[in-house]
């Protein structure tokens, strides 16, 4: 019942969940290297067509934040989630969220969930929950999400990330949590898929795709991985709801030219899908 309720409420469109007004850009902000600013950003977006930003900030960035966040506005733009480096305690984090309370936009706060030390999961669960509180009481202050991020080391395995959820949920109240589920850092989680997705499936705020080869580079367009038809198959048959992200995370070349060639992908596995709702949205 949990994870119904869930995704009744996370559902950002009706229809196919790869419908393109569903699609969220991540990674293109450092990693673009037309190193464009805010309005930039936001043009570049409007003419792929895609309406969800998630803000992957460097220190650089600080002074623009509100800059950015009135560019996506200004172009149709959902100010949809930000990196969270350093949580609360960050005066950069806590910038953007009031920033965020100033413009009355709920996005969500993206942060890795921590890797301690402990004899049983159940007490490295208990540590890293701790750790995050001051960031999930103050996201939770500002209307916002928070997104347990997975980033390498035991805090990025499915496992980890749906204990830590669960815990923020069931024992201290905190519905607006929930998992970011990365497939560029999940390498070593596919083996176990389609399982672990379904364990994570109930705190899902976003999957952000990736071309994905057992064995094969970090980052790879969409499409042009050995399992992407069957990831995307996995993703629709579980249920899942949410938000969908695209990503650039290649430094050496232009956001736009990568981000396009990753929709052209994802376009390429719907059609071998034979999912017409979704790719009428990308014609």
């Amino acid at each position: 019942m949990l994870g119904c309720l869930w995704l009744a409420c996370t559902a950002a469109v009706g229809g196919s969940v790869f419908r393109k007004p569903n699609l969220v850009a991540w990674c293109i902000v450092p990693f673009d290297a037309r190193k464009r600013g805010p309005t930039q950003r936001a043009e570049m977006l409007a003419r792929l067509g895609i309406k969800k930003l998630a803000y992957d900030w460097r220190q650089p960035h600080v002074p623009t934040f509100e800059a950015e966040i009135l560019a996506a506005k200004a172009h149709g733009i959902d100010f949809f989630a930000h990196w969270c480096a350093g949580g609360a305690a960050n005066p950069a984090n806590q910038q953007m969220l009031r920033l965020a309370e100033k413009h009355g936009i709920h996005t969500q706060m993206w942060v890795t969930l921590p890797s301690p030390r402990g004899a049983s999961q159940e007490q490295r669960v208990a540590k890293a929950v701790a750790a995050l509180k001051p960031t999930v009481e103050r996201a939770k202050a500002a209307g916002c999400k928070v997104g347990l991020y997975n980033h390498g080391g035991w805090g990025g395995e499915p496992e980890a990330l749906t204990a830590a959820a669960r815990h923020f949920r069931e024992r201290l109240g905190a519905d607006h949590v929930g998992i970011v589920y990365n497939f560029h850092h999940g390498h070593s989680h596919l083996a176990r898929f389609p399982k672990a997705f379904r364990q994570m499936l109930p705190y899902l705020l976003c999957v952000n795709l990736n071309g994905m080869t057992p064995g094969g580079s970090k980052i790879l367009p969409i499409g042009q991985g050995t399992e992407d038809l069957k990831l995307l198959k996995m993703i629709r048959d579980a249920g899942y709801r949410g938000p969908i992200g695209i990503l650039d995370h290649v430094s050496s070349e232009d956001s736009e030219v990568v981000l396009r060639r990753n929709l052209q992908g994802l376009e390429t596995l719907l059609k071998q899908l034979g999912d017409d709702d979704a790719l009428r949205t990308y014609r």
